[in-house]
């Protein structure tokens, strides 16, 4: 059986860390908190589980942060949560698990990220992240902000799922402030550090700023595939909404360069088209997406609703400005199959039994 320390950096999160801690009894051998500047009870509650409670002085640099925590980590593997993370108990249970069975030669184990989630609580939005990391490989963090590892060696995808349940809203513009220190610094940014920066100017409505970053990034060479499709997503909303619409679809196809249609980049192609009343051209889109399959191990952004219930009810809405009847009466029920309570397919159903 492995050993795990639980390695965490927070700050000010005393409505949520003891929900986190309790889900991790018995699967963390060790717990470390790193705090990095609460005014709340968040060490005193961290202190209830374990003495391993350290400071550290925040420098704008999660990377720093996480990687000191990690140096205080003992046990065999090291495990990374945000305190707003829980493992839920049928993830427990694999969790729990696969402690007992994990191979002794595994360097990383990679886990489902859920992040988003649709009225009922299911998962619609997630991606494997690196959680469990052989101490003794040595890995680091690297990245100011949305740091990640750089793994190697032999790695397990499994089947056990990290839930991310926010209660407070982050602040909204932090992650571009420490990009832009870092920029007025001089230091130097990776491809990834750009896709990044450049999403957080358009999530502050900078919209100028992020189209030329986002041009440039997709236009060198370097970069991970995944961040390349999805800052074509981005580039396409930037221009959407900049009133460019011919550039945001042209920003989407451009995607394809990559890999095949994702069913994310189809479903946003046929949103532009509907909005163009090209009906028929969206209905190909569509029925595209919900053609495709899920495939979260390659590591990039998954919205599971693009792959059924958001073609399925856009389907819906083509067909009946179509005069299709029978056929949109069919796609809301395929989507009224994958959400029986959602108020917009049963609203439709109500439109069609009328």
């Amino acid at each position: 059986m492995i050993t795990i320390s639980l390695c965490m950096i927070v700050r000010d999160e005393e409505a949520v860390l003891a929900r986190c801690l309790e889900s991790v009894r018995g699967i963390a051998d060790e717990i470390v908190v790193v705090d990095t500047g609460s005014s709340d009870r968040t060490k005193e509650i961290a202190r209830q589980f374990t003495e391993k409670v350290y400071d550290f002085v925040w420098t704008d640099d999660f990377s720093q942060a996480r990687n000191f925590a990690f140096s205080k980590g003992t046990q065999e593997y090291l495990l990374w949560l945000d305190a707003d993370d829980v493992i839920l108990e049928p993830d427990r249970e694999k969790f729990l698990q696969l402690k007992q069975t994990l191979p002794c030669d595994t360097d990383v184990v990679l886990m489902n990220y859920n992040t988003g989630f649709d009225p009922q609580g299911n998962p619609v939005f997630s991606y494997y992240r690196e959680r469990l990391l052989r101490r003794d490989c040595g890995f680091e963090w690297k990245g100011a902000v949305h740091e990640a590892v750089e793994f190697s060696g032999i790695i397990r995808y499994e089947n056990i799922a990290i839930t991310h349940s926010k209660l407070k809203q982050p602040d909204s513009g932090r992650n571009l402030r420490i990009y832009e220190k870092q920029k007025e610094k001089g230091k130097p940014f990776s491809p990834r550090d750009l896709f990044y920066y450049a999403r957080e100017l358009y999530y502050c409505g900078r919209d100028e700023e992020a189209a030329d970053i986002l041009e440039n990034f997709l236009h060198d060479t370097d970069g991970w595939l995944e961040n390349k499709i999805e800052a074509c997503r981005v580039l396409s909303a930037v221009y959407e909404r900049m009133g460019k619409e011919e550039k945001a679809l042209q920003s989407l196809f451009y995607s394809f360069f990559y890999d095949v249609p994702r069913a994310e980049i189809c479903c946003d192609v046929g949103r532009l088209l509907m909005k163009k009343q090209n009906y028929k051209a969206a209905i190909f889109w569509y029925e595209t997406a919900a053609s495709q399959k899920p495939d979260i191990s390659r590591g990039g952004f998954v919205q599971s609703d693009c792959y059924g219930y958001i073609p399925f009810l856009q389907l819906c809405v083509c067909y009946d400005r179509l005069g299709d009847r029978a056929a949109a009466h069919e796609y809301n029920l395929r989507a009224l199959k994958l959400r029986p309570n959602d108020p917009a397919v049963l609203f439709n159903e109500a439109y069609f039994l009328s």
